[in-house]
């Protein structure tokens, strides 16, 4: 299954709270249950304006649906083609 990289811009996101987190957390996961097992978010980076989420989903649609069931912008979609780390230089 295809997996995604969302970028959400938010005016200070990397001040948020503890609790802001969790609460966001808590929506994006009642929102999932709503969606079912097709869509998984996997973890997110918090910076000082944006939240980059990673998603695994059947398409960009359904990642869409997420975002706006939960209320959360989702300013890019991307769907990754690749994955590459430090053992990639290995060949």
């Amino acid at each position: 299954m295809p997996k995604y990289v969302v970028e959400r811009n938010v005016p200070g996101a990397g001040r948020l709270s503890r609790q802001e987190l969790v609460g966001i957390s808590q929506n994006s996961c009642a929102v999932l249950s709503e969606l079912g097992p097709k869509v998984q978010w996997l973890e997110s980076f918090v910076t000082d304006d944006k939240i980059y989420c990673i998603y695994i989903a059947p398409d960009e649609r359904t990642v869409l649906e997420h975002a706006k069931r939960g209320g959360f912008p989702a300013n890019r979609v991307s769907e990754v083609k690749n994955l590459i780390d430090p053992t990639t230089a290995e060949g």
